[in-house]
């Protein structure tokens, strides 16, 4: 693995072994990846790191790495110079795959970001936020129930996974006899997400991907007429018949923003949920501060929980036009990558960063975004799930822990768990 500084930066060397854009760096224990990050935020300015050209493409093309709080926090903040629109992820989206599903809006820039921002803020009333609120309570206890009743070995399976896949179907109003097949296509949509790829699965697997996405975009689309022309009291509706501006979300659009759902609202739940019982697990003085006092405590130990594991670890941006950053000359469409999980641990910030504590305030982490046209619109919800999800497990089974370390899945993406072994004593009353 090689790091490359830009000639403009000013950054200074770095360890040849810390190289951001070679998959072998995100096979690394996350302890090895968390020092060579710190390793970045002592240089004076973002570092340069050369990507490897897709097969038969070239030249080679990079980004430079933004790994401090403020910087992230810039880079989400300055809309304008930082902009979406070619694609926040690595690799950037084709543009043949978004004229087939459609632009997500992580994608998309102002004024076409906005409009489809009003609209799905339009959509989210406080009746239905409200609804939404009841129903995480009801399906937070019905979850514990089934863990009570089948000792499952499996928190995400049984539990991480479930909690916001039936939220985000019960708002959504997608009917229970789908559901199943939804869950079966977004797992095939977003497996190896991950680095770790064997070769077959690298040829295979984006073809059987995009597949999952066409049908599973199909189901929604199929809903979203008929509640076109049946609406009912559901998400869905409220988007295909909100009128904004004389505009309203197209099937497509329903589709993307579907997917953009089942990734925000999801699987970052899921992995969030799943990290915090393995931390509270990995720290005993912290869960018992936690029991001690659930109505204190459980806010704060949510936002550690995401401040600490970072759901999403990256997201990219390109320069609309020169800029200058931390003495750093950024030149109009070169890229930077903001790294979410780096800004998380920033010193500058966060006292003894690395440490996991429930009473940390403030916690201005990044978990959620920088800020910004992009900061994350379900914050609140995804917040409201691991609250109450929490406080149901640890009233029922104050003896629930983890009896392993959780599986992770190596990624650049998220900081994804695939299995969390687990274990309760006896439930109370």
């Amino acid at each position: 693995m090689s790091a490359v500084a830009g000639t403009s930066t000013g950054a200074g060397s770095v360890r040849a072994d810390i190289d951001l854009a070679d998959p072998r760096f995100w096979k690394l224990p996350p302890t090895a990846r968390a020092s060579a990050f710190a390793e970045l935020r002592r240089l004076p300015g973002p570092v340069f790191f050369t990507e490897r050209p897709a097969a038969g493409k070239h030249p080679a093309k990079g980004f430079h790495a933004l790994v401090r709080h403020a910087d992230v926090v810039e880079a989400s903040r300055n809309a304008g110079v930082f902009i979406s629109g070619p694609g926040v992820t690595t690799p950037e989206p084709a543009r043949w795959v978004r004229t087939l599903f459609g632009d997500s809006m992580v994608n998309l820039d102002d004024p076409r970001h906005a409009q489809l921002r009003r609209i799905i803020s339009r959509a989210f009333t406080p009746r239905l936020l409200a609804r939404a609120e009841d129903d995480i309570r009801r399906v937070a206890a019905r979850l514990v129930d089934r863990v009570i009743e089948r000792r499952p070995a499996d928190f995400v399976s049984s539990v991480a996974a479930e909690l916001p896949f039936q939220v985000i179907c019960n708002m959504m109003g997608i009917p229970e006899e789908p559901r199943r097949a939804i869950l079966d296509q977004v797992n095939h949509a977003s497996e190896h997400t991950g680095v770790d790829r064997p070769l077959r699965s690298r040829i295979r697997i984006p073809g059987r991907g995009l597949r999952a996405l066409a049908r599973m975009q199909g189901m929604v689309a199929d809903l979203g007429r008929e509640r076109r022309r049946h609406p009912t009291d559901d998400l869905i509706s409220a988007l295909v018949t909100a009128d904004v501006d004389g505009r309203r979300l197209t099937g497509r659009e329903l589709g993307a923003f579907f997917s953009l759902l089942l990734v925000a609202g999801v699987e970052t739940t899921r992995n969030a949920l799943t990290h915090g019982l393995s931390l509270l697990t990995e720290h005993p003085g912290q869960r018992e501060l936690l029991l001690s006092d659930l109505d204190r405590h459980l806010g704060g130990t949510v936002d550690e929980i995401i401040r600490h594991a970072t759901p999403i670890i990256q997201f990219r941006r390109t320069l609309a036009t020169d800029h200058e950053l931390n003495g750093t000359r950024l030149a109009k469409g070169g890229k930077v990558v903001l790294f979410f999980g780096s800004a998380n641990r920033d010193e500058a910030v966060f006292a003894d960063p690395d440490a996991f504590d429930i009473t940390r305030s403030p916690n201005p982490h990044l978990g959620f975004g920088g800020g910004g046209p992009h900061y994350c619109l379900g914050a609140h919800l995804a917040r409201q799930e691991m609250k109450v999800l929490l406080r149901e497990l640890f009233t029922r089974l104050p003896d629930l822990r983890a009896t392993g370390a959780p599986e992770l899945v190596p990624s650049n993406f998220d900081n994804r768990v695939k299995s969390l072994p687990f274990t309760f004593g006896t439930p109370t009353a």
